[in-house]
Order: C-alpha cells, then structure tokens, then sequence
C-alpha cells in the first residue's frame, strides 16, 4: 500500500453557497442560493500549474486527481505534503518525483473542455479594470422571442447530448451559433469569430446553456458583449464580476421563465407575466 501524503490546511475556509436576490419575469424578487465559486491555484514543486475554478469541498482531492490526469504526478508514494490555504487560494503539491522536466511540459499542456475547469490568471482581469460596457434596455418580449429562437438550435445537442451550445445574438436574430464539448470552447470560437469578422459586441446578446461562471462573465466582457443570457444557473462569482463589470445577467431563461441576478433596471417587464403563469413550461 502506497504511503499516503500529508494534507495540511490551514484555518481559512471557504464558502460553499450564498444567498442572493433575484427578480424573475413576473419582477417578483426572491432570495436564491448560488454556489460559490473559488480560484485554486495550483502549484508543484512551487511551480505554477493553473488555477481551477472549484466549490472548494474537497480539494487535496482535486488537485491530485487533476495532476495524475494531467500525467504531472504518477508516484502517491513519492508525494511529500499537500497543503491548501484558502486565504491565499493556493494549494501546493510537494513530491520527491522528478519534475525537472515540469515547464516543458506545462508550455504543452492543452486546456481541457472540463467545466469548472479554468485557466484564467489574474492579468486577465488587470486588462479588465476600468472597462466600461453599455447597458442596453431589453423588453422582456424581446428576451422570449430570442428565446424562441434559440429553441430550433442545438443540433448536436438534441441528437447525441454531451455538449453545450453558445450564441451572439442581436435582438431576436441569432447571428452565430456553435455547439462544442465545454462551453469554454465554445465561447472562444465565437470570440475568434467576432474578432476575425471585426464585429464589436455594444449591441450583443451572449446565450450558452452553461453555469455562469466568473470565466463567462470575464470572456463576455472580454468581447464587449454587455448582456449575458444563459438557460443554466449562476456561480457566486460570476453573479459578483457581473455586478462589478456591469453586465446584466439572466439565468435559468426557458420558455417564459427567467431571473435577473444583475442589471434588472435595464430589463422592461412589457409582457403580463401573472396572466401567463398557467402557460409556462
């Protein structure tokens, strides 16, 4: 039986949910959990490896797991220590394993199609402060037209499942749509997709059936899009960078349900949701 490494975890802890406010299609507010989301950057050998986005619930777990899936580690024997510390969200991985070769094979590594799997680093969000996004008034009539559209897509999705689905959206029209296997991947082909096509993002609607994560809300932002759409629920950080990065942000939007987590002043009620509650999916 192979010798099992020290966990060490200092004080600080983390948060798993949080309640926040919410106003649904009837602008009835409400009080909603959502999980919380948290960086984990991870480091072997005190080398930086990535940063995950996580719940945090079990993360010596998570972070070995996800360095023997990565082909980092191999040896449970040869691993010293694992010590997390939520105050600095950092978790560190010592091992007598040789990682002489660790860059070369971090400047190979491939970024899987994992949710919940991030790599955003904190320049990322150094490039975002002081960013300024439009708040576009939406009427709720629009939403469920939009909505309605965006039922007669997701091809690969009614036909074998497993994927998820992002668009950009200009009113009710559907300018784009793309299916892949994490919703990260998707979203980047629309970004590289809007950047090739030179289009701007002031006048977007961004839809994914995804969780809206802090790494959504950052690409959104990152494309100028100012409103984010998503059929799925919200993370603890992503409703926080909407507010700070001023993105209205709608979830768990399907048929003539949706709730506004930010920006409910730019959304305009103009259809009588009470007179419609008897015909909701």
């Amino acid at each position: 039986m192979a010798t099992l490494p020290k966990i060490i975890k200092t004080k600080a802890t983390v948060q798993q949910t949080m309640s926040v406010d919410i106003i649904d299609e009837y602008g009835d507010r409400h009080t909603k959990e959502i999980a919380c989301e948290h960086p984990l950057t991870v480091y072997l050998n005190w080398v930086e490896v990535v940063t995950l986005m996580t719940l945090g619930e079990r993360p010596s777990a998570l972070v070995l797991g996800y360095l023997k899936n990565q082909g980092f580690i191999n040896d449970l024997s040869a691993i010293e220590s694992v010590m997390i510390d939520w105050e600095t969200n950092a978790a560190v991985v010592i091992t007598h394993e040789n990682t002489e070769n660790l860059a070369q094979q971090l400047e190979k590594k491939t970024v899987t199609s994992g949710c919940g799997q991030g790599t955003m680093y904190g320049n990322v969000m150094k490039k975002l402060e002081g960013i300024t996004l439009p708040q576009p008034q939406i009427k709720q009539s629009m939403l469920y037209g939009l909505l309605e559209a965006l039922t007669h897509h997701n091809e690969t999705y009614k036909a074998a499942g497993a994927v998820h689905g992002c668009a950009v959206c200009k009113g009710t029209e559907i300018l784009s749509f793309v299916e892949d296997v994490g919703r990260h991947n998707a979203v980047d082909t629309l970004a590289g997709e809007m950047w090739l096509q030179q289009q701007t993002g002031e006048d977007k609607v961004f839809y994914t059936t995804g969780r809206l994560t802090s790494e959504m809300v950052i690409k959104v932002a990152q494309m100028g899009i100012p409103v984010l759409l998503s059929r799925s629920g919200a993370t603890q950080m992503g409703y926080d960078l909407a507010k700070t990065l001023g993105i209205t942000m709608i979830a768990r939007a399907k048929g003539l349900r949706f709730q506004i987590y930010n920006g409910s002043d730019n959304i305009e009620l103009d259809v009588k949701g009470h007179e419609s509650k008897g015909n909701q999916d």
